[in-house]
């Protein structure tokens, strides 16, 4: 009921193109600390955040040190009235350069900010020019836009720690990049991000929505992702294999359409099978491009969905055992 009820939030905010969700400062805590070394002498450009406001600008003028950086650049759009990043005047985003040689005390709401020509979307070419300017791109970027967020940080070939909904894997673009291995997930996802800081105006939907001791309302989809292009050791950790699929063939079914086989958990992969195997969507949290290859995403040999006695599992991604594949192509 609770996972129904924030993806209900969720799908309203994506149909109202709403995207008032303040990431919480623990969150961005908890992640960026496994990426460092991605950092010194870097600029950071979070595009999608208000300086006043933002716990990204929190946290990066808090560790500006620490990481190393040569500037944080922060900037919001001006879309509509109490949209989530805007807070510039008559129609204009905002937006704030640090380089560490200022002070700042107290407050965020006292930083004096400067203010677009326009209305600092991300996409226009005020922001475009920050974006060119910058190493790392870390933020929470509209959901309802989150296609076409990640198209440009690709097309200006960019470097980029962002959150996500999970589903963002089934997008075929993003998958495309997933399955390239130009993009991958984080560290956290899910449970492992606690949740989103909402305006008054949201309805706390599900029973782990809170109001913490700051008075912030709070909603925990748990169905969210950081995506990143930066290289952490973490990814290159092999999965480890208990199942065997010689003497259980009967507990993997094979897909209707397509020359492979059903595993239903992660945890189930066998180690000795050298063919194709659909895992789950969050498999990719897992993966490690050394020892498994993506082969494809959803479809059959016949461009229909893949099915077990013609009904469809859900979402499945088409893995290989690049080691066990290696073995049986060389023995063949």
């Amino acid at each position: 009921m609770v996972r129904n009820a924030t993806n209900k939030l969720l799908q309203k905010a994506k149909k109202l193109k709403s995207d008032e969700f303040y990431t919480q400062l623990v969150d961005i805590a908890n992640e960026l600390q496994y990426y460092k070394k991605h950092f010194m002498g870097k600029v950071v450009y979070c595009n999608c955040d208000d300086p006043r406001r933002s716990n990204f600008f929190n946290y990066f003028v808090a560790n500006f040190e620490e990481f190393g950086l040569k500037k944080l650049i922060t900037a919001c759009y001006k879309e509509q009235a109490h949209d989530l990043f805007s807070s510039g005047e008559n129609g204009n985003g905002c937006f704030y350069e640090y380089t560490g040689k200022d002070c700042l005390r107290g407050d965020n709401e006292a930083i004096d900010v400067s203010y677009f020509k326009g209305d600092g979307d991300f996409r226009s070419r005020e922001s475009i020019e920050f974006l060119k300017q910058a190493d790392v791109v870390v933020t929470n970027p509209p959901f309802s836009l989150f296609r076409e967020y990640v198209a440009q940080l690709i097309k200006y070939d960019k470097k980029f720690l962002i959150i996500g909904n999970i589903n963002a894997i089934t997008y075929k673009e993003i998958f495309e990049l997933i399955k390239d291995n130009k993009v991958w997930l984080g560290v956290n996802l899910g449970r492992g991000i606690s949740g989103f800081i909402v305006p008054d105006s949201y309805e706390l939907y599900g029973t782990e929505a809170r109001i913490d001791s700051w008075g912030n309302r709070i909603i925990s989809p748990n169905n969210c992702l950081w995506l990143t292009n930066l290289e952490i050791d973490k990814r290159h950790e092999d999965i480890v294999l208990t199942k065997t699929y010689r003497g259980h063939e009967e507990e993997y079914a094979k897909y209707d359409n397509f020359d492979g086989i059903n595993v239903d958990k992660t945890q189930d992969i066998p180690s000795d099978y050298g063919g194709c195997m659909g895992v789950p969507i969050t498999f990719l949290h897992k993966f490690n491009p050394d020892q498994f290859e993506i082969i494809k995403f959803r479809k059959g040999n016949d461009g229909k969905d893949l099915s077990i006695n013609g009904k469809c599992p859900y979402f499945r991604i088409l893995i290989r055992n690049k080691r066990i594949y290696a073995g049986c192509a060389n023995n063949a």
